[in-house]
Parts: structure tokens; sequence; C-alpha cells
């Protein structure tokens, strides 16, 4: 599976860089933060396309209030999206930015007409956010384009996950990704339950990856080593800016570290690896084998005394020593000889 240029089935992982309210409400500091994003490392920048009259209404009722211990507690959430969006009159020139520093961009649309407009733009994929999974028709409406659909899990059960499969399989849409992801701001590192992500690769036959909210860079190490094909992270230029997702985002020092200890993980795990000739194995020369330990004359018998498994590895292996001594030697032999066949009488 592609996402525009990028194979996910290839040897790379696929570093998005999460700009969600990280502009500060500045299109400069957008486009300075897409900029700084492809230095980092990151192989592609999202967006979110949303209003807050299109996730929620202006209402102060205490449902509509944020509480429960978060960052954004006695806010309402209208309060809250309408300082985080991303005004859908600069994605056009965002959209732009990111091509012209060849990185790939798209975005979580939140409803149907976030997606209508973002046609325009031909993303390459579509993302679900995980507070979306239980909108099945949204799901289905995304799927519905034929784009590649990244699907956050976060805070889906089982079986809303194998529904937001089927809708997409039922679509015809095949190209699914589904990001193990913690929706807690910041998340604890208890609650990131890495594993599950190659569970659900295993479980639903799909690309999986990792949707992280923890503090720092350890916990998308750990995804890449657990076969995690995409990491996403919230991105910001400079923490002073400020703003709902702040705190818990990597500035551009963090996230290029994070880059390359990502890179650096993907050599580590290389391939399944198994060597069928010696020759081949490097540093091969430094394991023991047979050599000769004393002077053997023709015609003596190879013993323990004379004959021993030590270092260099140029001689025979050392599995052969039980069936070697007693044998005679077919020649005079000087200490610090290889052991080879032909030193060996056949009868």
């Amino acid at each position: 599976m592609k996402i525009g240029h990028f194979d996910l089935e290839g040897t790379q992982t696929l570093i998005i860089a999460e700009l969600s309210a990280n502009h500060g409400g500045s299109l400069a500091i957008a486009k300075e933060t897409i900029q700084a994003a492809k230095k980092a490392g990151a192989d592609a920048i999202k967006l979110q396309t949303y209003t807050a009259d299109t996730l929620t209404l202006k209402c102060d009722k205490e449902d509509f209030i944020v509480k429960g211990g978060t960052l954004w507690d006695n806010k309402t959430l209208y309060e809250l999206y309408q300082e985080a969006y991303t005004p859908w009159e600069w994605h056009e020139a965002l959209f732009a930015c990111a091509k012209e520093e060849g990185l790939l961009c798209f975005s979580t649309p939140f409803d149907k007409s976030a997606v209508d407009f973002l046609e325009q733009f031909d993303p390459p994929a579509y993302k679900v956010a995980s507070f979306e999974v239980t909108d099945y028709d949204l799901v289905r409406y995304i799927a519905s384009k034929g784009r590649p659909i990244i699907v956050s899990t976060g805070v889906a059960t089982l079986s809303e996950i194998e529904d937001i499969v089927r809708i997409c399989q039922k679509e015809g849409n095949l190209e699914i990704i589904l990001l193990q992801c913690t929706s807690s701001y910041p998340a604890p590192l208890e609650g990131a339950n890495l594993l599950t992500i190659p569970d659900l690769a295993k479980r639903f036959g799909v690309i999986a990856g990792f949707s992280d909210h923890t503090l720092g860079i350890t916990a998308p190490i750990a995804a890449v080593a657990l076969g995690a094909k995409v990491i996403e992270k919230h991105f910001i230029l400079d923490k002073a800016i400020g703003g709902a997702d702040a705190s818990f985002s990597l500035d551009a020092t963090e996230f290029e570290t994070m880059s390359k200890a990502v890179r650096d993980t993907e050599k580590l795990l290389g391939k399944p690896t198994y060597y069928t000739e010696t020759k081949a194995i490097k540093g091969r020369m430094f394991c023991r084998s047979l050599y000769v330990t004393q002077p053997i004359q023709k015609g003596e018998a190879f013993t323990a005394e004379n004959l021993r498994s030590i270092r260099p590895g140029y001689g025979l292996h050392p599995k052969h020593l039980g069936a070697i001594l007693g044998k005679c030697a077919a020649t005079d032999i000087e200490v610090g000889e290889a052991l080879k066949w032909e030193m060996i009488a056949l009868s």
C-alpha cells in the first residue's frame, strides 16, 4: 500500500507530524511549522479540518463543559474548538507549502462537509480521529472516496474496530491503516499497550501503526520495533507558542531526535537472517576450530592433548573432535596447524 509516493510495505516507517492547534492562530507559524517538520525528519504533515460549529454546539450546559482532569477543564467544547481549529481558508496555502517542502499533506475531516472541502486538494489519504470512530456514517463517507484511510483506535471497542474495518471493506476500500492510540493528553506510558500494534495487524490483516500522545520519544521507538509502519506525533515549532496541544507536542529538536531514532531502529530491525555458509559470516574467524597443539608424527593418533578446539576458526569444526580422536595422522603436523581433512588417515 502506498500513501502518495511512500510505500508502507517497504522498510521505512511513515513519520507524520501532526500540526493540530500548534499554529497559534498564525498562518505564518503554520507554514514555518511545516518547513521545520521537513527538516526534523517528517514524511508527512497532517492537518485537522473542522470548525467549532461542525463539531459541537455553542452551549454552556454541563454536558458541554470539559471536565475530568484534562488539560482543557472548565472550557466549553465550543471555546476549545474555536481556539484550536485551523481556518479552512489556510488549507490551500498549507497544502502548497507541504508540496514545496516535499512532504505528504492530508487531514482529519470531522464531518462530511470537511471531506468535500478537502477533495479539491487531492489528498493522498484521510485520517479518522479516535473520537470520530463511532460516527459510522462519516467513516463510510471517507472510505467511499477510495483513498487510504488511517484510523486511530483510541476510544474504540474491539467490536467498533471490527465494524469500521467492515464498513471500509464494504465500500471497496481495502487500504486501511489502524493506529494504536491512547486518547489521554498526555498519555501515561503504562496505558500505551504497544503490543496491540502487532495484534491489530494480525487480527485485521491491515497495516498497523501508532498515534502517540505520550511525552518524549520512547514510545514511538518501541512501536517501530514492534512493527508500526506509521508513527503520528504532535509537532510544534516552539512550545512557547502555547495552545491546546503544546504541552504534549514535540518541538523541532525533539522531533528530529525521534525521527533519527526511528530510522536507527529500522536499521537495527533489518530482516530475518540465517546463514547457510560460514564464509558469509563476518567475524567467523574468531570462532573456535580444531588445531594441533603438540607436534604429531605421521601415523600417530590424535588425542585430547595434541588436538584441541581453540581460536581462531580456520580449522575443522569442533563438532568433529569426538570422531577424530583416536584416528591417525596422514602426515607430520606442526604445532599451530589448522586441522584439515587431508591430515587425517582414512583407515
